[in-house]
This record gives structure tokens, C-alpha cells and sequence, in this order.
């Protein structure tokens, strides 16, 4: 099909300036765009037959994907957007994988879990986007840093639309690319709409280039129809960039012809718009101005869009034959997270009695001792060791590269982290508290958590969580909010109680290649010693400690709440309790938990966090479904009250579940 707005005159409307181009390099530059244009004119026929059930259209947009993928190195990676099926196919993705991604068939990129261009591909070095828009930028910082550190001297670039970069991932990526000196091209597509909201009401500035300023970076504007200029101005860029890293602003001034996705629509475009554009259509103009130049013939013309045709129709036909999805539950659940092959490391029989705190430094240093790829990050944890001093002394052995201050960005680090997890390194961040990790929730729920699922790329990302009330923090600095995340498929979520399960359990996170939220009590920090091996071992995840033994009641319990509910049997030495800490809540020991009520015949559950919607909550719910023959009573659950977390210490007393635990206790023994 052909856009009935687009150029029909036997002349150029936009200028070349070939330089010292060869034809060879200005076939391809037409070859490459013109691929993309016809694949998606094909697709747009699927698509009202009903055979692919949503497309977003980047016809007059090919040539940015295929200038800047032209411009850099195939190992080199790019993250692209919905309208850069030019990046795929430059890239030589097979079309036969495409269509059966579109198509919803096994052999696409992301089995039928997820839809067009949101998947990567790591043979291709190409990393897909979320619908979330904003936290490529940030993975795109991560794989910059690891190509920094791996002294690669390579560039990444990333691309955003003029929409997305209203959002405060765009912001962040920006500044640590600055800060940090990484090698990134931020591409900015400005096509003129963020679906129908025209740029006017998207900014108040003239061009979205003048905001490299205040990141203190290079910005350059290009006209993004002209496609010899991208290709031109990126690769001189790039190569700038390959000898003296740094980020550098890009924006692409160009236009989306068709609607933010077909069932859009363009009626809220002006007809003049549309005309204007569409006499700058990047294709039709360059394929003009090659035969204009004598080095494209007529012949040569037809014979590419023949050859074209023929390998889309062919593809096509592969995508077709392959047969439909069969939902296999196994199959979904074991792709959750990647195959973890626990390696058991014994602790030595030499020990050293530490405080909880001290046990998590020893862990996290030790880790680094045998990780050399892994980098942690953070606010204020270099020099001047974190505010809990846990990686004091880290930067005189491990250096600044590996022991990485942060801005106030936790979304951005969070994300970069996950970027060097694509780079083939190992990461932990550390949230300052973890009230602070709502400011980086949507990375880890949507990015970290789905990645492997979506497209087999694992999250080899830990976050350090240190949580907790009983310390006078207030609100914002005491929260436990371990069940955001155990909510969430994909995630591993760890909470010990004692410094030897902290230590063992911290190198085990970092060993393992998936995401990992580790939560570290501050109440416990200073206040609870155990003797604890000196050199590295590991513990298992999804293991129950059983701490006591006794026949009356079951109780099951985590962090904080391992402490208090030890204060509660030593007051009553006369209670025969199991009590049972479950160390890892995602995994969760579910078998310990089952033989323990099935002997006692009562349950008490005790969390930190407030009652609805908590863990505990889940836990009771599974003993009643697989123990309710056994139960001689009412599973119990004990939790803070339904309020943010008070400030003054006897109304965090109130607040806590610790003071109602015994009581609860004694009630259900006497049920």
C-alpha cells in the first residue's frame, strides 16, 4: 500500500549532503529503510485482516532506527521503542521470528507473554521496551557503565519519544549518565504527538535538546528524515564517544504519519500537518535523490523490492506454519525465574561473635572479594561508608568503580543495575531505607520481576532493604514492606533475623542470578550478636529455621518478630511451642510450615507489617487449605496496627504487634 500523502514529485524535497559516502553505504541506507517500510505495509494488511492484533506504526520515522543502528557496531547495544522496527531488521533479525512475535507463536521472541517490541534479544544485542516508557533509559546507563568498566569503549544508545521524556526516568538516566561520564546516545524521537497530545501541551520549551544544558552534556538536533544525516552526525558522534566516554542528548525532529497505534487513529492530526510530513517522507524522497544521482536505476529499484517481498512472504509463510501456543502450566512457572544451581558452601569452624551489621558487611565484602564483576551502589555508601556504616572501608579495597555513590535516584539505580545484569555483571543496590524503595517500585515489580519470563533475560540484581520500626524513624524510615514484593511473580524476597542466616543467606542472594529483595532489620543491627563463621558460606533459600521444639502450638514468624516472639517463650517457659523463622519469604518453606501445624494442631502467625494484605495473611490462608483436618483451633495472626508508623516510641510501642503477641498467644492455647 501506499500512503496517498506521500511524495509523488520526481524531485528531493530534502537536501543530502553525502560527504564521502560511497554508493555501497547509501544503497544500504536505502535497502535498510526500505525494508521496514514494506514489512510494516504488510502488517498493516494483517492487521485489518485480524491475523496480528496490534501494530504501532514508524512509517516516516526509518530513518532514525536505521541511521543510528547503521552508525554503531553490531556488538554495541541499542535499546529501541514501538516505531523502530528498523533497528530489528538493519540488525538482520529474522523476519520469520518477527512475525511469529507479532503472531503470538512459540517461536517469537517472547513464547506469546508479551506483544510487538516489547522483548529483547541478546544475539542481536537489541533490549526491548515496557510500556512504562521511562526505565530503558536507566538499563541503558547500566550497560554503559559496564562497558566503561570492562574498558570496552562502546557506546550504547537508547531511544525515547518526545512523551517519555516528561517522565522522571528520563530525568535520572540523564543526570547519572552525566555525573558517571557513560558512554550514551539518548535518541529523542520528537514525532510531534504523545498518542494525541500535541507537543505544546507535553513541554514549554522550544527544543527538547536545550534540556542537555542542565545535564551538563552535549545536545544536537537532526533532522530525523534526513537519513544520511543521522548516519552521518551518529557516527561521528559515536566514534567521539568510543575514545572519551560521555552521554550525549540527541533529538530527532521527524513525524508520526499514522496513529500511536492503528486503532488510533490521525483525526486529531490537521490535514496541512499531515501534508507538510508527508512531503518528507524519508523514503520516497532518498530513494528520489539516489536516481536522481545515477545510483539507483529503476531496475535496481525493482529488483530490491522483489527480493524484499519475496523474503517477507516467505517468512510469512514460516510464521504461518509454526502451530499455535499450547498453555503448559509447568512450562510458565519454571520460566519465572532462571535456572539457580544452589552451590553449598560450609562455614569453617572459626568464628568471630558479630553483631547483626557487622555480619552483613562481612557477607557483602566477602561477595565482593569473589565477585569481581559485581558493583554495588547507592546513596552515600562509598567514602562515607552508607548511613549505617556497612560499607565503610569499601572503596579503599574495591575503589570507587565498584563501590559507586549515587544521586537521589533510586528508579535510575535501580535500573542500572538491571543494565549490568544484560552486560553479563552482578549488582546491588542499596535503598538508603527501604521506605525508599517506592521511588524505584516500578523497575523492579515491572522490569526486574517480568524480564526473564517475557524474553529469557535474567536480573542478576540485588536490593538491600534495610527496614524496620522500633528505632524511632516515624513514617517514612520504618516501614517492613516485605509484601509489595512478595505479591509480585519473579522476585525472591529475604529476611533474616540472626547475623549467621544474614551473612550465609546475603552470599547466597548475590550468587543467585535473579532479582532478590534482601531486607535487613535496623532494630536488629546493634542489638543482636551470634558467633558467626569468618570466612564466605552460603545457606539455602526457601528454608525454615526451626529454633524451638514443642507439641502445643505452631508458631511462624520473620525478622523482628523472630526476636519478640523469643521474648514471649522465655517469659512463659511453660508454653511447648514450635517456633519456626521462616528466613526466606519468596521462596517460602511451605513444607516446614505444613508438618509443624499438622503436629501442634494450632497456628499463630507474626508479622511486623501491618495486617491486611501481609504475608501472614497468605501463610494462614495455606494452612487452611492444606491442614484444616488437623487444626484444633482458628489460625491466629498477629500484626501492627492499620496506620503509618508514629514517630514517639510509646505510640510506636501501640503500634507494634509485639505488645499484643503474648496475649494473642495464650488466648489460642486455651482455645
Amino acid at each position: 500500500m501506499k500512503n496517498d500523502k506521500m511524495l509523488t514529485s520526481s524531485k528531493s524535497n530534502i537536501t543530502y549532503d553525502k560527504k564521502n559516502l560511497d554508493s555501497k553505504i547509501l544503497l544500504q541506507l536505502y535497502a535498510n529503510m526500505l525494508k521496514p517500510r514494506m514489512v510494516e505495509e504488510k502488517m498493516l494488511i494483517l492487521l485489518r485482516q485480524g491475523k496480528i492484533s496490534k501494530w504501532f506504526s514508524g512509517i516516516g520515522q526509518e530513518a532514525i532506527s536505521v541511521g543510528v543502528t547503521m552508525a554503531l557496531n553490531k556488538e554495541e547495544y541499542i535499546l529501541p521503542m514501538h516505531r523502530n522496527l528498523g533497528v530489528f531488521t538493519t540488525r538482520k533479525v529474522p523476519l520469520n521470528r518477527l512475525f511469529s512475535q507479532w503472531q503470538g507463536k512459540a517461536n517469537g521472541f517472547t513464547k506469546g507473554r508479551d506483544r510487538s517490541f516489547h522483548f529483547g534479544t541478546q544475539e542481536y544485542n537489541i533490549v526491548g521496551m515496557i510500556s512504562h516508557l521511562g526505565p530503558q533509559l536507566g538499563v541503558a546507563d547500566g550497560i554503559a557503565l559496564a562497558s566503561v568498566l570492562k574498558h570496552k569503549n562502546q557506546v550504547t544508545a537508547v531511544f525515547t519519544g518526545e512523551g517519555g521524556t516528561s517522565e522522571g526516568d528520563f530525568h535520572e538516566a540523564l543526570n547519572v549518565a552525566s555525573v558517571w561520564h557513560l558512554p550514551v546516545i539518548f535518541c529523542i524521537e520528537n514525532n510531534g504527538y504523545g498518542l494525541s497530545t500535541p507537543t505544546d501541551e507535553q513541554y514549554n520549551c522550544k527544543d527538547l535538546a536545550d534540556r542537555g544544558k542542565g545535564y551538563g552534556m552535549e545536545s544536537f538536533i537532526i533532522d530525523g528524515n534526513n537519513v544520511v544525516d543521522v548516519y552521518s552526525k551518529i557516527s561521528k558522534l559515536a566514534e567521539s564517544i568510543r575514545k572519551r566516554p560521555r552521554p550525549i542528548l540527541v533529538e530527532f525532529k521527524t513525524f508520526r504519519m499514522r496513529g500511536h497505534e492503528e486503532a488510533s487513529g490521525t483525526k486529531y492530526v490537521p490535514e496541512q500537518l499531515m501534508t507538510e510530513w508527508a512531503k518528507k517522507d524519508p523514503v520516497r524522497n532518498f530513494e528520489v535523490y539516489l536516481k536522481e544521482q545515477k545510483i539507483l536505476t529503476e531496475k535496481e529499484d525493482t529488483i530490491l523490492r522483489d527480493n524484499i517481498l519475496n523474503e517477507i512472504n516467505e517468512n510469512l509463510q514460516l510464521a504461518y506454519d509454526e502451530e499455535e501456543i499450547t498453555p503448559n502450566v509447568t512450562n510458565e512457572l519454571n520460566d519465572l525465574f532462571k535456572p539457580f544451581n544452589y552451590q553449598e558452601v560450609n562455614p569453617s569452624s572459626k568464628t568471630n561473635e558479630l553483631r547483626f551489621i557487622d555480619a552483613i558487611s562481612e557477607g557483602l565484602k566477602q561477595s565482593m572479594q569473589r565477585h569481581k564483576d559485581l558493583v554495588i551502589m547507592g546513596q552515600d555508601i562509598a567514602e562515607y561508608g552508607g548511613v549505617f556504616k556497612i560499607t565503610e572501608g569499601f572503596v579503599e579495597e574495591f575503589g570507587n568503580d565498584r563501590v559507586r555513590n549515587t544521586p537521589i535516584c533510586e528508579s535510575a539505580i535501580v535500573e542500572a543495575g538491571m543494565g549490568l545484569s544484560i552486560a553479563g555483571m552482578k549488582a546491588v543496590v542499596e535503598m538508603q531505607f527501604a521506605d525508599f524503595v517506592s521511588s524505584g517500585f516500578n523497575p523492579i515489580v515491572n522490569y526486574l520481576a517480568k524480564s526473564y519470563y517475557r524474553w529469557n533475560q535474567n536480573a542478576d540484581v540485588v536490593v538491600r532493604m534495610p527496614c524496620g520500626a522500633g528505632v524511632a524513624a516515624g513514617p517514612f524510615h520504618s516501614q517492613t514492606n516485605e509484601a509489595w514484593f512478595t505479591k509480585t511473580p519473579g522476585l525472591k524476597v529475604v529476611y533474616p533475623a540472626f547475623p549467621y542466616d544474614a551473612k550465609g543467606l546475603l552470599a547466597t542472594a548475590i550468587n543467585d542470578p535473579n532479582p532478590v529483595l534482601y531486607f535487613e532489620h535496623k532494630a536488629l543491627y546493634r542489638s543482636i550478636r551470634q558467633d558467626v563463621p569468618k570466612d564466605y558460606y552460603t545457606l539455602p533459600f526457601g528454608k525454615a529455621s526451626l529454633l524451638k521444639e514443642g507439641n502445643a502450638v505452631t508458631i511462624i514468624t520473620y525478622g523482628a518478630g523472630v526476636h519478640w516472639a523469643l521474648e514471649a517463650l522465655d517469659k512463659n517457659p511453660d508454653i511447648q511451642a514450635d517456633l519456626l523463622d521462616l528466613r526466606t519469604l519468596q521462596p517460602l518453606d511451605t513444607e516446614a510450615i505444613f508438618n509443624s501445624v499438622r503436629k501442634t494442631g494450632k497456628a499463630i502467625i507474626l508479622q511486623e507489617d501491618s495486617l491486611f494484605g501481609g504475608i501472614a495473611s497468605d501463610i494462614s490462608a495455606l494452612i487452611m487449605e492444606e491442614c484444616f483436618e488437623a487444626l484444633d483451633a482458628p489460625v491466629k495472626r498477629v500484626a501492627s496496627l492499620e496506620t503509618p508508623i508514629p514517630f514517639v516510641k510509646q505510640l510506636e510501642d501501640q503500634y507494634l504487634a509485639k505488645g499484643r503477641f503474648e496475649t494473642v498467644l495464650k488466648e489460642l492455647l486455651e482455645y
